[in-house]
């Protein structure tokens, strides 16, 4: 389906249905709702039992860091929408973050990255990782003769998010796939802007997928949480021991909410798509809008891209104010229903003004490079009416 009609399902046939049903491990009291089972460990039947789990020849779960039903749960229903063979739920986005890449990785290696990183992202390739010995290049993702140039020997990890954060540039992803696949490289991709039913990376040749399921997956502002997903090899493999040891496991609790959060995720994100369609188009018409950024829209730059890689042009909007901050903030200190606040994904709209927030922590040239300017702000848009979030949009900019 081509990504500029809004009314079709964004679903494949099977994928709404599995979200509410995939992954049910129902108690002998046989419940509706998935059950929480809120432990930190579990009894055995016998010390011979306790033995024979630890030792891994029971597949009985030992301690809520290790493995836990609810997580299970969340890990398997999210595995089957992704097309992945296996998932690792943790306590955050950025934890999914960490452990793709540290698992991954040793003293002596390297990692090329896209520099459009969302901030926290980027701290740990360009400050974190070179601690321990890994050295990282960050290259214009879109740049595909970048990529090929900074590959090294040593080269272990590409690294990228798109839609890119805050600009929603994109990447080809089966470009860069097969430059890494040439280079004997592990593949990691972001994917939180896009969501699971958007885009999927590892259709493309990706070999890791990492979310903040705090975004879209809840989608309602309630809690934490991070999931990798890819290859059993992978996951039982370099990542099985640097989870089980460094702790950022996801909390039974979260991941009931987060269950909660798929069953809706469709129909949330099929209407935020719709509302950024109308929220774009608004601020394109504005006179003290510069520039806008939407996939969905012609005139983005990677229009073409977003055609082929993605099922819809998402739920986020990016846009210059010609009158840089005072603008930015003037904008957002208008606003009536749309919120000031550094979230995304959410069932309510949201504003920030990344070079002060989310990106605040980049010099000035790094800002630029990414065309991150003052009077940029981006808008995470909601389920609300799209009549009304036009209204608020266009109020503001009046205002400015």
């Amino acid at each position: 389906m081509s990504i500029t009609d809004q009314s079709d399902d964004i679903t494949h046939p099977g994928e709404a249905t599995g979200l509410v049903h995939d992954g049910q491990l129902r108690s002998p009291h046989g419940e509706t709702s998935e059950a929480l089972y809120l432990t930190s460990g579990f009894v055995y039947d016998s010390a011979e039992a306790a033995e024979a789990r630890f030792k891994g020849e029971d597949d009985g779960y030992v301690y809520s860091r290790y493995g836990n039903p609810t997580v299970a749960m969340f890990e398997q229903r999210i595995a089957t929408l992704e097309g992945a063979e296996g998932a690792r739920a943790t306590s955050s986005g950025m934890a999914a973050v960490n452990m793709a890449l540290l698992s991954q990785l040793q003293a002596g290696d390297h990692v090329v990255a896209a520099r459009a990183l969302f901030g926290s992202c980027r701290y740990i390739v360009e400050d974190l990782l070179p601690r321990f010995g890994v050295a990282s290049t960050l290259i214009d993702g879109c740049d595909l003769d970048a990529w090929q140039a900074a590959v090294r020997p040593e080269t272990k990890v590409f690294f990228l998010e798109t839609p890119s954060n805050p600009t929603l540039r994109l990447i080809d992803l089966d470009a860069v796939c097969g430059i890494a696949r040439q280079a004997g490289a592990q593949v990691i991709v972001d994917n939180v802007f896009a969501t699971p039913l958007l885009q999927k990376p590892l259709q493309h040749g990706a070999d890791i997928v990492v979310y903040s399921a705090t975004k879209h997956i809840d989608g309602q502002g309630r809690c934490l949480g991070g999931v990798v997903l890819g290859r059993t090899e992978t996951l039982d493999g370099p990542m099985k021991d640097f989870y089980r040891h460094t702790g950022p496991s996801l909390s039974p609790f979260n991941a009931w909410v987060l269950l909660k959060g798929l069953e809706t995720l469709p129909l949330r994100v099929e209407r935020q798509c719709a509302n950024a369609t109308a929220v774009a188009e608004a601020l394109n018409a504005s006179a003290n809008v510069s520039r806008t950024l939407y996939p969905g829209r012609a005139d983005h730059p990677d229009f073409n891209l977003a055609q082929r890689q993605m099922r819809a042009g998402g739920t986020m909007v990016a846009f210059d104010l010609a009158g840089g901050k005072k603008a930015a903030f003037d904008f957002l200190n208008t606003l009536k229903l749309i919120r000031i606040s550094n979230n995304l994904g959410d069932a309510k709209s949201l504003a920030t003004h990344p070079a002060t927030t989310t990106h605040q922590r980049l010099t000035e040239a790094q800002r630029a490079e990414l065309e991150i300017g003052d009077g940029t702000v981006r808008l995470s848009v909601g389920i609300e009416a799209a009549g009304d979030l036009v209204a608020d949009v266009e109020a503001a900019l009046a205002a400015i």
